[in-house]
């Protein structure tokens, strides 16, 4: 594997679970508590119904960009293919990046049926996903160079679009599972986002050209002084983690989700989601993502405790981490 860079601690925004009032003082929260980064989750929907929210991302980046001063803060993730045209979708990172100048990253992926079907267009097959989110990734660079841009493309159109708002462009994360889609991203982002940890797929995206490329990968945590209540939540709030991959690309309302949901046993979901307020598991499992090749481990916090979680890993969890930057 390739040279890894240095590790750093970040902090799941769950826009489905929280408004975005919250959000913002979550933010604010994650950078006093020692988190260096964060990503906050791009929905129309929630997963479930129960989960209750699903604000207007970039309203909220605006929000957290005048409330914190250090956290660098990325989407997690947007779907620049049918809900948003890639060119809004660049309009909006580059104003963003001016208001957290250094500390803005754009993190795209090519989306899910529940989000995207909401204008009645089509859904396509994976390979044509990829295929679009890749035009879309050209579209997005050529109007952050700052000139008058026109593009005719298999998927998207341009007619002289000129970005004014534009400093140093953001980086461009990307959210990948699959071989294809881990290979695009190194071919085509600044870094990976990966949907599940894997060795293989790391080694997959070394090989491809993302060796020494930033590696992000989410830990799922129900922090809560009982155990057996944290289990309880994390089967209640977030059965998501523990359903296959392929069925979160492909349902088209909370509802369905939640008929699926009723499959999933509390076992599964604790299997899924670390649960219990042990800091020696919080740090083990944190260290695990670190030693299989992830630099940028960031960690969910699911259900309304977010301030015990936030005094939990600042007091017990963050300064067993050693090593970590926070730059």
């Amino acid at each position: 594997m390739g040279d890894v860079a240095a590790r750093r601690l970040g902090y799941h925004l769950s826009s489905e679970e929280h408004p975005a009032a919250d959000l913002v003082g979550y933010a604010r929260q994650a950078e006093d508590a020692g988190f260096s980064f964060a990503l906050v989750s791009d929905h129309f929907h929630p997963w479930v119904s129960r989960q209750g929210h699903s604000p207007f991302v970039w309203s909220v980046l605006g929000g957290i960009a005048q409330a914190t001063m250090t956290l660098r803060v990325g989407t997690g993730v947007t779907a620049p293919i049918i809900r948003m045209h890639p060119g809004i979708v660049a309009h909006a990172a580059a104003t963003v990046s001016t208001m957290m100048p250094g500390r803005f990253f754009l993190g795209l992926g090519s989306g899910e049926l529940l989000n995207e079907h909401i204008f009645g267009e089509e859904w396509p097959r994976a390979g044509i996903r990829r295929e679009m989110l890749s035009e879309a990734i050209d579209v997005i660079r050529d109007l952050w160079a700052g000139d008058t841009t026109s593009h005719r493309g298999r998927y998207y159109r341009v007619e002289g679009a000129k970005i004014f708002d534009i400093e140093e462009p953001p980086a461009i994360m990307m959210a990948a599972g699959g071989k294809k889609s881990t290979q695009l991203a190194a071919q085509k982002a600044d870094g990976l986002i990966s949907v599940a940890p894997s060795r293989s797929a790391l080694e997959a995206y070394d090989e491809a050209g993302g060796s020494g490329k930033p590696r992000y990968i989410k830990v799922a945590v129900c922090y809560h002084q009982d155990e057996n209540e944290a289990r309880r939540l994390a089967h209640k709030q977030w059965p998501i983690d523990a359903m296959p991959g392929r069925l979160l690309t492909e349902q088209r309302l909370p509802q369905d989700f939640e008929a699926i949901a009723g499959l999933v046993t509390e076992e599964q979901a604790a299997e899924a989601v670390l649960c219990g307020p042990d800091p020696d598991k919080h740090v083990g499992k944190i260290q695990e993502m670190f030693d299989a090749g992830y630099d940028h481990v960031y960690v969910h916090q699911i259900g309304p405790d977010q301030q015990g979680f936030f005094d939990f890993y600042e007091q017990q969890v963050i300064p067993q981490l050693g090593g970590l930057d926070t730059d």
